[in-house]
């Protein structure tokens, strides 16, 4: 697992690096079970140290969230740039919606984390996560709307508060993302060039 996205000031001691690791691994079992909402003294707790050292490391929910989700949420961001490889442009953001608004739906607090920057309140919350997904989003928006699969008013933000949106349709429809797939349908439909 990587570390935080906020960088060290200087190496970690052998016992601080696994208090570190028990954490992250500890919280991603927490926010899966209860979501953003998990007791941080639980999961401190659980993972045998003590709230300080929680922390420590962490010093806000937000740094734990982000620490505890950055692989899964680079792994969607670089989903876009293997679709785009395989698919034809307007397919392959159809489908990164699709896999990302599944992994907001099963991954429990994942749609707090990136609230914030499909807000885009210019607030610092998600910015390293964020700024992955954006990008990734921005790339497959561009692409398909050259193909003339994408009306050219929309912007990647757009895209990404929409699938956001659908994404908790979706989940109260069927937790386990069965109704996903038609409610992107109906969502891509409509975002495509006018007489097409």
């Amino acid at each position: 697992m990587r570390s935080a996205p906020v960088a060290q000031a200087r190496p970690m001691r052998a016992d601080a690096r696994r208090n570190y690791e028990r954490l992250l691994k500890v919280a991603v079992e927490a926010f899966a079970e209860h979501g953003e909402g998990a007791s941080l003294d639980d999961i401190a707790k659980r993972a045998g140290v003590g709230s300080g050292t929680l922390y420590r490391h962490f010093p806000t929910r937000h740094a734990l969230l982000e620490a505890a989700y950055l692989d899964r949420i680079e792994a969607i961001a670089g989903r876009a740039d293997e679709l785009a490889a395989e698919l034809p442009p307007g397919e392959a953001l159809v489908e990164w919606l699709y896999e990302l608004g599944a992994g907001l739906i099963r991954m429990r607090g994942l749609r707090a984390l990136l609230g914030p920057a499909v807000a885009d309140t210019g607030s610092p919350l998600g910015t390293a996560c964020g700024d992955s997904v954006k990008g990734a989003a921005g790339r497959l928006v561009r692409a398909a709307q050259e193909e003339g699969a994408l009306r050219r008013d929309v912007e990647p933000i757009d895209v990404l508060r929409l699938a956001h949106g659908v994404a908790a349709a979706a989940e109260l429809a069927d937790a386990e993302c069965g109704h996903i797939r038609r409610y992107l349908t109906l969502l891509t439909e409509g975002l495509e060039p006018r007489g097409s």
